[in-house]
């Protein structure tokens, strides 16, 4: 079994020792061998296939080590060769989409000039350019951002001059790299040559990687699959590693469909749709057909998940929780297609708040999950059914969605990760809207590091979907400094905060339980910076205070309300019903969308790097409390209202958002017991319901706990810098994580 990964490692190199984080590192991808022949004419078949077989074998080991691999290509489009100086004419390509110049292969799938093919496998990033280098006018600073990178290792078949301004291009963003000699044609390198690589950064052989890489990648040639055993965790990391060694799909599928038959006795309000287990076992025949090598796996091979039942699948029943607006689409979301193409296994459509209309999961005419802490507290919503199946440890992942905090709130009552990306950058075509200019793709994790690599899988521009954000037109021109990690010996960031106005609607555990949150903030490097706190809470009343409530009755067919009232769930009906007595006016609606557009400019220059006061964080709790079911049925307004003070503004001012666990406290605190009062014992690992937790201080061993969370925003488009400091956070605050 391959051993776990370092925080650092460092191999011997030119002009000294490379040092590199592998979290953040990436093998970087040269190949102009598609590019008229431009390798051919600088040295000789042999050499090409030479560099080729050894950047092949360095794609293998960061591959078995789970490590990043970026491909870059020049010349792969057929009108990139007459217009090669022309920006209209650099394309960026899906590997899925990837077509390259046939004449430069021969039949046996070897290129024109005797060597093998630098190829992709699903899921790995490719970038097109024409010409004047990967970085100009192409997606490839975006994607190394998005993946928190900041080294670079680099090689593949490319001229000296083509390798030199790559690696210039690179450093000129901020980017440490290493160019592996054997992976390029090296042949062509004279004593100037690697003068020059070397003034900007590192030489390094294959075999000087390949010797420290070793011990953490898999030897599939010498695999005991009978050896094998699977602890049962599905995470992603976890169980694609489980996989690469040769876990069968049928274990997985067997263990899934046992835990969710036990848990339906537990709470049998999670499932809307359940797929029968033997078309589960069939998709899986079919994935081991289509990914026979298990080098070469896709990011989501044989990883289960759920999907909202306000998501299309062809050919399934989409009911938004509302038996009388059910539709059967004939074709899938793109967000669901993707995940599937992409390997994953679809299990079932999970319960959720009728027609996405509160945030406590309560108002479900299919039942009324619970969190998976306690069967007397609120699972939230509207993702309710989504955020349990993976707190109960059923699936891995689940598609929700978001608008005015229905992702956020119902991970943080389950213990999980509930990921909002920018609005628009993830299609939310194919979803039954609830407020189709605020809505937003949600995906339910295990942990950050599982958000981060479905959001590579689904994050794109959908020209379909109206209320898509294209590709900036200039991407951030340097390696962001929260990417960084451990190499910035003195890391600093400022983080806001609300108020403790704002923050006096918490109950007394979530407010004790913030300040620590706020605590191991600046144990990471944050600093705490005062904030204008008005937009944001002035951006929150808009949604439902505010006349924006009304597109939800846009969302309906005309006259439906009026046709199906008696068909609705009471909370809902009542909620669609007093919107429609406001009786507003269209003066009214423009005077709210204005005063968004004055708070989101307000918030984004709060937001801004270029403001010397400004944070790169807010950091908030997902929510002020934790209801009880009995709580929210005897009073359904009000306690759902008081679940979005710090959800609602985040789709109004287009920020992007990850809630994740900062720990867990005494059940007895919550309800004001006496034994809650637990303040001088440490924080400790502990183990309850089967979830492994890290308490944050104050649980006696054995005893009921609840859990909480927090959230961490930041301005539109900085997905992958939220991303980056919430795994430092959870790093720090394990919170809990659901293990079996």
């Amino acid at each position: 079994m391959a051993a776990k990964l370092p925080a650092s490692m460092t191999v011997d190199a030119q002009p000294c020792a490379f040092t590199f984080p592998p979290r953040h590192t990436a093998l970087l991808l040269l190949d102009q061998s598609r590019s008229s022949g431009t390798i051919a004419n600088e040295g000789t078949p042999g050499v090409y296939a030479k560099s080729v077989k050894s950047t092949n074998q360095l794609q293998d080991l960061f591959r078995s080590a789970g490590l990043h691999v970026i491909h870059t290509r020049v010349g792969t489009h057929p009108y990139d060769f007459p217009q090669q100086s022309d920006p209209e004419f650099r394309t960026q390509q899906d590997a899925n989409d990837f077509d390259f110049d046939s004449s430069l292969e021969d039949d046996e799938g070897e290129d024109s000039k005797g060597g093998i093919k630098l190829e992709s496998i699903n899921a790995e990033v490719v970038v097109n350019y024409a010409g004047s280098g990967p970085f100009w006018g192409t997606t490839l600073m975006e994607k190394l951002r998005a993946r928190a990178l900041t080294h670079l290792v680099v090689g593949g078949s490319s001229t000296v001059q083509g390798l030199i301004s790559t690696v210039q291009e690179a450093r000129d963003r901020g980017f440490q790299c290493c160019t592996i000699e054997e992976a390029i044609t090296s042949s062509l390198l004279d004593a100037e040559d690697r003068k020059k690589l070397t003034s900007l950064g590192y030489v390094t052989s294959l075999e000087s990687f390949a010797n420290i890489l070793s011990p953490y990648s898999v030897d599939f040639d010498s695999l005991d699959e009978n050896s094998l055993v699977w602890d049962g965790d599905l995470s992603i990391s976890s169980l694609s590693a489980a996989y690469r060694r040769g876990l069968s799909l049928h274990e997985v599928i067997n263990t899934i469909y046992s835990r969710i038959e036990a848990y339906h006795k537990i709470d049998p309000a999670v499932w809307i749709y359940l797929e029968p287990k033997e078309s589960v076992l069939q998709a899986a025949r079919n994935l081991g057909l289509r990914f026979p090598d298990r080098r070469k796996l896709p990011y989501l091979f044989g990883i289960p998940i759920s999907v909202k039942d306000s998501i299309d699948i062809s050919h399934l029943p989409t009911t938004t929780a509302c038996p009388p607006l059910s539709t059967i689409p004939t074709t899938s979301a793109p967000i669901y297609e993707l995940v599937i193409d992409h390997g994953a296994l679809f299990i079932g459509k999970t319960n959720m708040e009728q027609l996405a209309t509160g945030m406590t999961g309560c108002r479900s005419p299919f039942g009324t999950p619970h969190s998976v802490y306690s069967p007397h507290y609120i699972a939230g919503g509207s993702s309710s059914g989504s955020a349990v199946s993976v707190g109960a440890s059923l699936v891995s992942f689940s598609l929700g969605s978001d608008t005015a905090g229905s992702g956020r709130v119902p991970a943080a009552f389950n213990g999980i990760v509930g990921f909002k990306p920018t609005k628009g950058t993830v299609s939310a075509r194919g979803i039954t809207p609830a407020c189709a200019s605020m809505d937003c793709v949600a995906l339910l994790t295990r942990n950050v590091e599982d958000a981060r690599t479905v959001w590579h899988v689904v994050e794109g521009f959908d020209e379909e979907d109206v209320h898509a954000k294209p590709w900036p037109h200039l991407p951030p021109s340097l390696v962001p400094a929260v990417g960084v990690d451990n190499f910035v010996a003195q890391f600093r960031f400022n983080f806001g905060i609300p108020p403790p106005k704002a923050l006096a609607v918490c109950s007394a555990v979530y407010r004790r339980m913030f300040d620590k949150a706020v605590q191991t903030m600046q144990s990471i490097g944050g600093v705490l910076t005062s904030i204008d706190w008005t937009p944001f809470e002035k951006a929150g009343k808009l949604l439902y205070e505010g006349t924006f409530v009304l597109e939800r009755l846009a969302g309906l067919p005309d006259g439906w309300l009026e046709e199906n009232r008696e068909h609705l769930h009471p909370v809902t009906r009542e909620v669609f019903e007093g919107v429609s007595r406001r009786g507003s006016s269209a003066v009214e609606v423009f005077r709210d969308l204005h005063a968004m557009q004055r708070y989101t400019r307000q918030t984004h220059k709060t937001f801004s790097p270029d403001n010397p006061n400004g944070i790169s964080i807010l950091l908030v709790p997902t929510i002020p409390t934790h209801w009880t079911i009995d709580q929210v049925n005897a009073s359904p307004i009000q306690t759902n209202t008081v679940l979005g003070d710090f959800a609602h503004f985040g789709n109004v001012l287009d920020l992007v958002a990850v809630a994740l666990p900062a720990g867990v406290f005494p059940k007895a605190e919550m309800e004001g017991r006496a034994g809650g009062d637990c303040r001088s014992v440490e924080g400790t690992e502990v183990e309850k319901n089967g979830v492994s937790v890290h308490d944050g201080g104050g649980v006696r061993e054995g005893e009921e706990v609840l859990p909480f969370g927090v959230t961490l925003l930041g301005g539109t488009r900085q997905d992958a810098e939220v991303l980056e400091l919430a795994r430092r956070f959870e790093e720090r605050c394990p919170g809990t994580h659901p293990r079996s």
